[in-house]
């Protein structure tokens, strides 16, 4: 099979990701195509025991494999075993590996704008998300953002919007918030820091044992079906909703900028094709899975509570706070939250008209 026949295929499984299978480029032809063997290694910041959020890597890899005939592999480290859970952007910013899995408000300390690549405060759900990125100007200004780290970025799963986390005690009011040692990740520490809140940031494999010593008081991951997995119920019974820092986190998958160039075009297709595989999957296996692990969780002597009115109104004035600082201060910061924020509103108003007027009736009732 000729190379333009092999890309023409390719590019035709990236406009179909998500609505026909991976296979679409035929094992045999891609085999037979002049095109070079290559493996890479990918470092997620996820355990294997997370076998949603890890498992896109795997999603990734399989579809990568059966589309290009097993001439372009990917070999999936989880966190630990290659780099720490936090350090994945700098693996692959300096080529240590190819490329990573990872939600790039990890990043946050190096520039609070990597945080818009994932979920900031009172942001955008998983489908507003996906439309700014691939209809807004979403891609192209984090893309401009992440060449000055040597990365090209692509959209790498979405878990919906997530949970409050885990508590050791109630909390009422904002004063409840002082002084709480609260694993949180990204932008939302920085917000909730105003509050009086300690921000810790800890990956995924290592908030257990903190909350078992005690060295934090509280704890967010996703939701049910990876917190029942993690075992949180079993130390800490306050279980709150919702986590209005994630409304619809996207988690990433980076490539070293000069790996990706040194691609054939065909391969760069099959990969953009087999990243929006993953990035479909991953929503759709929490969505089906999150119903029966709440229950689960809430079978036992959890408390499912939500935060109050008081909480809710002081969190959202410190987020715009927060935002107005940053901007300020971070012209990158700037640039791109002046678009996401046009975007973020009329998205809001939208939503409002169809969306939240049918969920608030329809979803209060049962079939």
């Amino acid at each position: 099979m000729e190379r333009r026949s092999f890309l023409k295929k390719a590019a035709g499984a990236a406009a179909l990701a998500g609505t026909a299978p991976a296979t679409l480029l035929a094992a045999d032809e891609a085999k037979s195509a002049d095109l070079p063997t290559i493996s890479w290694r990918l470092t997620s910041s996820f355990p294997k025991s997370l076998d949603t959020i890890f498992g896109a890597s795997d999603v990734l890899a399989s579809a990568l494999d059966k589309m290009t005939g097993g001439k372009f592999t990917i070999k999936v480290f989880a966190a630990g075993e290659i780099v720490p859970g936090l350090q994945v952007l700098d693996a692959v910013q300096n080529g240590t590996v190819e490329a990573g899995h990872t939600a790039s408000y990890y990043y946050f300390g190096k520039n609070a704008a990597l945080a818009f690549d994932c979920a900031v405060p009172f942001g955008l759900s998983s489908r507003q998300q996906t439309a700014w990125m691939l209809h807004g100007n979403g891609m192209k200004l984090t893309r401009e953002l992440f060449a000055e780290y040597n990365v090209v970025n692509f959209m790498g799963g979405n878990t919906g919007v997530q949970m409050g986390g885990w508590f050791n005690k109630e909390i009422n009011t904002v004063k409840d918030l002082e002084g709480l040692k609260f694993r949180v990740g990204g932008f939302a520490g920085k917000v909730l820091s105003k509050l009086g809140v300690v921000p810790q940031q800890l990956p995924g494999g290592d908030i257990y044992p903190a909350l078992e010593k005690g060295t934090i008081d509280a704890a967010e991951w996703v939701g049910p079906y990876d917190d029942e997995k993690l075992g949180f119920a079993k130390i800490v019974k306050n279980y709150y909703t919702p986590g209005w820092w994630e409304a619809g986190p996207q988690l990433s998958f980076y490539v070293n900028k000069e790996q990706w160039e040194k691609l054939p075009d065909p391969y760069k297709a099959a990969w953009e094709a087999a990243c929006q595989l993953a990035h479909n999957d991953m929503q759709a296996k929490y969505d089906a899975n999150n119903p029966q692990a709440l229950a689960n969780l809430l079978q036992g002597d959890v408390k499912l509570r939500s935060f109050s009115d008081e909480i809710m109104e002081a969190c959202f004035k410190a987020t715009i706070e927060t935002f107005d600082e940053e901007a300020k201060n971070n012209a990158s910061f700037k640039k791109i939250y002046d678009d996401w924020k046009v975007f973020r509103n009329n998205q809001a108003q939208w939503f409002n008209v169809a969306e939240q007027s049918f969920a608030k009736f329809a979803f209060n009732k049962k079939l």
